[in-house]
């Protein structure tokens, strides 16, 4: 099975649909030992298909509309933290003491991005001030596993680099390996989805939907900015005392409106909200939000009928289950750090490609599971994790190529510029990178570009 025709099954597509796709194949772009082109155009293309076979059932066309994918537009998306700017300026994309670090038999890679992730590593270390080279010396002197458990039970993030090897010999790569790609499943017998036509051009497939944004940092924003693209009404919720990255924030939220609240003070307006959202997509650590009445279940009790989306880092199952983790810690724990370098040198994905395909899997999974819903009803949960597309990424993906007869080769991937745009709003001038999903008559680039975090009401449109 090539690798788009394994990303749509995954969600549940139907095996003739990859026939209506093609792709732009473009050398140089996302080049790395790991197969990272082929994952990422995997998954966008599966995106793709997704929102062109949904429009396609809303606007009663007679045939799902033809996809196209290029490496270009897609090796530009996967980066679009690095290529976006906010009035000329260069976006901030790692804390100083977030990266890879010796210490006494290998190396721990860390990750400080937020104020409370560095405060919970500086006293995990035992360390008064974040001066890198007193960070050096502690790290230094302790092993990597030691590392990696002192601060996970600080509550901070580290993990040990393992070679692929060592990450087969551990709990969570068997529990990761025995999942599916996608998670799917019916909540309950909740009647079929009515789906009001569409005909706007260019066409949305999501329309009138309105999608509840329980996310942070890149995978599941990357998800519900893409349903944004295809015209859902995204209102992302963040806690007020949770602190956001203004670049993240600005990259991740085009198309969507953005607002606070507290779910314990607030919780009569969220619960105004989940009345009336068709989808809930949740990016914390597994479990966390269900002391909120938010596990999947919970979600589909209060509001039958709902699509709950779930993505976390290494899954909700086996001994890491609920761990918190980001691309780049799953990068370094399951081996794909030292092949890209080496156990002596670790490196690095060209992309954050764990988050941005997982990202593009799940807004897939999402609209599939508005398709079956209007055929068959039930709320639906789908689930994806990080660590699992990194098993896909080293045991799966490239071992079969795609049909080269729905390829054209286009010119090599020199550059950015082709599918980088530039608007004005609330923050300022921004160049950013465009959408890769694309499709006949569908959209091109987002209604509206990002506002400033947490001052949009919490109401829908």
């Amino acid at each position: 099975m090539t690798d788009i025709a394994l990303a749509w099954s995954a969600v549940g597509g139907d095996p003739a649909l990859p026939a209506r796709m093609s792709t732009v194949v473009r050398e140089g772009a996302l080049q790395g030992r790991l197969p990272v082109r082929a994952l990422a155009r995997a998954c966008v293309g599966a995106c793709a298909l997704a929102a062109a076979e949904l429009g396609a059932r809303r606007a009663g066309l007679p045939a799902v509309p033809r996809v196209r994918v290029d490496d270009g537009a897609v090796a530009t998306a996967f980066v679009s933290e690095r290529h976006l700017s906010v009035d000329g300026r260069a976006p901030v994309s790692f804390a100083p003491l977030s990266g890879f670090w010796r210490t006494a038999d290998g190396w721990v890679r860390t990750h400080a991005n937020y104020p409370h992730h560095r405060a919970r590593l500086l006293s995990a270390l035992g360390l008064t001030t974040d001066r890198a080279d007193s960070v050096e010396r502690v790290l230094a002197e302790r092993t990597a596993l030691e590392v990696e458990e002192a601060v996970y039970a600080a509550g901070g993030l580290a993990v040990a680099l393992r070679t692929p090897a060592q990450w087969a010999a551990h709990g969570q790569a068997a529990a990761v390996a025995a999942r599916p790609l996608v998670e799917r499943r019916r909540l309950d017998s909740a009647p079929a989805r009515v789906l009001t036509p569409v005909e706007t051009t260019p066409l949305l497939p999501a329309a009138g939907l309105r999608v509840l944004d329980l996310t942070r940092v890149i995978a599941g924003p990357v998800a519900t900015r893409t349903l944004a693209l295809l015209g859902a009404d995204v209102l992302r919720v963040d806690a007020p005392r949770l602190p956001e990255l203004p670049d993240q924030h600005t990259d991740t939220g085009f198309g969507k409106r953005s607002t606070t609240l507290d779910l314990v003070a607030d919780r009569s307006v969220f619960e105004e909200l989940l009345a009336a959202a068709d989808v809930v997509v949740t990016g914390y650590r597994p479990g966390a939000l269900d002391r909120f009445g938010l596990s999947p279940r919970a979600l589909a009790e209060r509001r039958p009928g709902v699509v709950v989306a779930q993505l976390s880092a290494w899954g909700a199952y086996g001994p890491w289950g609920g761990r918190r983790g980001f691309d780049s810690l799953v990068q370094a724990a399951t081996g794909i750090a030292a092949t890209e370098g080496s156990p002596q040198r670790p490196g690095a994905l060209p992309a954050q490609a764990l988050d941005h395909g997982t990202g593009y899997l799940l807004a897939a999974a999402v609209l599939r599971a508005l398709t079956e819903q209007s055929y068959d009803g039930g709320s639906r949960f789908v689930g994806a994790a990080l660590a699992r597309t990194a098993e896909w990424l080293t045991h799966g993906v490239g071992r079969e190529p795609d049909d080269p007869g729905d390829a054209a080769v286009g010119a090599a991937y020199d550059g950015p510029d082709a599918w980088l745009s530039e608007t004005d709003g609330p923050l300022g001038r921004l160049r950013y990178a465009l959408p890769p999903v694309s499709f006949a008559d569908g959209p091109a680039d987002w209604a509206r570009p990002p506002g400033r975090w947490g001052t949009d009401a919490a109401r829908w449109v």
